[in-house]
């Protein structure tokens, strides 16, 4: 059984209505309802959110027992996606008010944060590692959806917001002066950021039960614990990074 619904081609009407009509129900269930507010679950991305960053393999234990009653591994519910957008935007009127970008900057860092770090980022991410999961897959490639993997990009995405929008927003004072120690607390901060993004990446594939070799997901955690080791000596990665967002 499919899981989203297609048109056969003995119903399929050649007209650009019906096109774009076949092309929005292609799109998955978490985008399609991405209006919906009534019916999202709030409440359950909320504790997500808050598990994602305390205890993540207890999101995952859901997976399966969401593709027994839903025929998907992926989320149909745009929740969470919706909550750390407008988290994202929220942290941005901060993050203007701290560095006196105006309304308009703080527009246009909304939308860089919002479309480029986050949906953007995404996109690529979540698509290279679909591309590449018949490399460790067990039997069909095709069981591994696209969708799933954009959820996966979604849940890592929640400490690393945690740790660089909005912790590093408090420590900017400190982070930023000219001093060792405050180097090692603002590359530290990348590192976890990081390591915790693609340990939950890591985690979302592994629970996928037809999927084998998963642990090549950590593989970047080499070079990012190689470049955090030379960065101690003498490299702020933190200062580095808030110099290209605001020049400063």
């Amino acid at each position: 059984m499919p899981i989203l619904p297609v048109l056969s081609s003995g119903s399929r009407v050649l007209t650009g209505g019906s096109d774009a009509g076949a092309g929005w129900t292609r799109l998955p269930p978490m985008f399609r309802r991405m209006l919906r507010f009534q019916h999202m679950d709030f409440e359950l991305a909320l504790w997500q959110l808050t598990y994602l960053c305390i205890a993540p393999r207890k999101v995952y234990k859901q997976v399966y027992y969401h593709k027994q009653t839903h025929n998907t591994w992926a989320r149909n519910d745009p929740a969470m996606l919706i909550l750390i957008s407008a988290s994202l935007a929220c942290g941005c009127i901060t993050w203007s008010v701290v560095y006196s970008l105006g309304p308009v900057g703080g527009i246009r860092l909304a939308l860089v944060m919002v479309f480029r770090d986050f949906i953007l980022t995404g996109l690529i991410v979540c698509s290279l590692l679909w591309r590449t999961a018949p490399g460790t897959v067990q039997t069909d490639p095709g069981n591994v959806e696209w969708a799933y993997a954009f959820d996966v990009h979604c849940n890592g995405f929640v400490p690393l917001f945690f740790l660089l929008y909005v912790i590093q927003l408090i420590l900017v004072p400190v982070i930023t002066q000219d001093k060792w120690i405050c180097l090692l607390l603002g590359n530290l901060l990348y590192l976890i950021a990081f390591t915790q993004y693609f340990y939950i990446t890591y985690l979302g594939y592994n629970a996928l039960p037809f999927l084998i070799r998963t642990e090549v997901i950590l593989l970047p955690l080499i070079p990012i614990l190689t470049g955090f080791v030379a960065s101690l000596l003498g490299y702020n990665i933190a200062r580095k990074a808030l110099t290209l967002y605001f020049g400063a």
